[in-house]
């Protein structure tokens, strides 16, 4: 488990009491922009699961006998 002291960026480890107050600032919006993708990519992936079964009861309701 990452120690929540550091943080690591591009592959170097940082201690968080070493960033600027700035860094800090950057940081703290870079996790609530991370936190609001997953939160977008769970509804995301819950509208795309409600979109299949909309789909799939229309296709249930549809004629089975079509004019061509």
């Amino acid at each position: 488990m990452a120690d929540k002291q550091q943080v690591t960026i591009d592959g170097v480890t940082y201690q968080q009491s070493e960033l600027t107050t700035a860094a800090k600032i950057q940081l703290s919006h870079l996790r609530t922009a991370e936190q609001q993708i997953a939160r977008i990519k769970q509804r995301l992936a819950i509208a795309q699961t409600a979109r299949m079964a909309y789909a799939d009861a229309l296709k249930a309701e549809l004629p089975k006998e079509t004019m061509h």
